[in-house]
């Protein structure tokens, strides 16, 4: 189990559900810093005083505002502490609807809830209503004293209630201008061909398979020059995009394509999970 990083209590009508907060994601890959090219030595960034020109520990630093004149206000934690926020240290529910009414857009970083020891009951009580119902619960959220009070969106997955913080809807920057003119016309029997190509791609897809190619290769290069070896290939395999010429023939190819490589891929699966 990962370790809780929060705990936050749900709060619907007058009842309140105790839980623990643990990341979803955890980061994998490579983790490079800057260093000095000449001699590797590590590049390390300091918090220096505009005013004072000194360094600045960071139990001194503070949060404030400067606004267009170029006065700054200083924000103690204390003042950030007394703002009227009724979600900190609760996830408070707003409302129950469907979640095919939350835009993706605005979903941001996700979290496991875990259930204290004496709140399991109404604990599965909200998941299973939720499941049952087919229903998210928008709900906002301060995650820490003196941090700001977010949306979230509460959700079921499998047995477990997740968290996952949402932008407000006035952050959605509008898509206007950036869709195709409305003159633009295709034919049904292009569509018929790319929802073909769909289908094509589409089959025997396992997302759990899939790898993050860049990291792998990220790792064997750093392996090869720390073990001073030769360097891995790590040429581009996917062919550059070109200039869609005939739409028929660039779907119809890709179909073609996607059939001869399947086999081969199918092969290659099998070798790496001769369990599946």
């Amino acid at each position: 189990m990962p370790r809780a990083i929060s705990r936050l209590s749900i709060t619907f009508g007058l009842v309140t559900i105790p839980v623990t907060i643990h990341s979803v994601i955890e980061e994998q890959g490579v983790a490079l810093h800057q260093v000095h090219a000449e001699d590797g030595g590590r590049i390390r960034l300091r918090r220096r005083c505009e005013t004072c020109g000194r360094e600045v520990p960071l139990q001194q630093l503070a949060r404030g505002y400067t606004d267009p004149l170029g006065r700054t206000v200083v924000l103690t934690d204390d003042d950030l502490a007394d703002l009227p926020l009724p979600s900190i240290k609760a996830v408070d529910v707003v409302a129950f609807v469907d979640a095919a009414s939350v835009d993706p857009l605005q979903l941001s970083r996700s979290y496991f809830l875990g259930f204290d020891t004496s709140a399991a009951k109404p604990y599965v009580l909200l998941r299973d209503a939720m499941r049952e119902a087919g229903r998210v619960a928008i709900t906002k959220v301060t995650m820490r004293t003196g941090g700001k009070e977010q949306l979230a969106l509460l959700r079921v997955r499998d047995e477990v209630l997740v968290l996952q913080t949402m932008n407000w809807p006035d952050e959605v920057r509008p898509a206007e201008g950036l869709a195709p003119a409305a003159d633009v016309t295709v034919r049904p029997q292009e569509v018929q061909m790319a929802t073909g190509l769909m289908d094509a791609l589409s089959a025997d897809f396992d997302l759990a398979v899939l790898r993050d190619r860049y990291r792998d290769a990220m790792a064997e290069l750093v392996t090869a020059k720390l073990e001073g070896a030769a360097l891995p290939d790590t040429a581009a395999v996917t062919p550059a995009p070109g200039d869609v010429v005939d739409l028929m023939a660039a779907l119809q190819a890709s179909i073609d394509a996607h059939q001869h490589e399947q086999p081969a891929e199918k092969e290659a699966e099998e070798e790496e999970h001769p369990e599946r």
